[in-house]
């Protein structure tokens, strides 16, 4: 089986900025410290899919503006820089797959699996998952690795993940002892 790391919208905007979500703080060091290493030390494909909004987008009527393309807020944090061998993709919408060209490049690569990391579980997490098993991919969600807004949003998109697409609900430590 051949592996990708998803890294989600783990941009200033959603961390420290217009709508940032404390709990994401949670996540920082278990991606910095032990996944997304341990990934690109096997040549495991690290993609960052990341907010880059434009002033047309229809979300901001429901967010507000966040991430708008170009603009530190939809920068990468400072602690998840992608590494130089990382690939880095934009969207506009939810879901990492949509009019993004991330399916093509996956392909390309022989991805089998996605591992899906970041922000929200319950939102572009869900999305994403979707787009993946509609696309035939296998889904893992490392717990540790991934949050929402609140605990109960995020158990609740963990559960969906796990029902409905046959995620594998997993953890960083489970997934760098492979």
């Amino acid at each position: 089986m051949t592996d990708a790391v998803i890294v989600l919208d783990m941009l200033n905007d959603f961390v420290t900025g217009e709508i940032a979500a404390e709990r994401a703080e949670r996540i920082i060091p278990t991606l910095r410290d032990d996944l997304l290493p341990a990934a690109r030390e096997h040549g495991v494909r690290v993609v960052y899919v990341n907010d880059a909004h434009r002033p047309e987008d229809f979300e901001l009527k429901i967010w507000g503006e966040h991430a708008m393309q170009g603009t530190d807020g939809a920068a990468v944090i400072p602690e998840l820089t992608p590494a130089p061998e990382d690939d880095v993709f934009e969207k506009r919408f939810y879901d990492a797959f949509y009019e993004t060209g991330l399916d093509q490049h996956l392909r390309s690569l022989g991805v089998d699996r996605v591992v899906i990391t970041g922000l929200h579980t319950s939102m572009c997490v869900r999305h994403t998952a979707a787009s993946a098993f509609f696309n035939g991919y296998d889904v893992a969600v490392p717990e540790d690795c991934a949050d929402a807004f609140t605990e109960e949003e995020h158990e609740q998109g963990l559960e969906y993940l796990e029902y409905v697409y046959h995620a594998e609900r997993t953890s960083a430590a489970a997934l760098v002892d492979r």
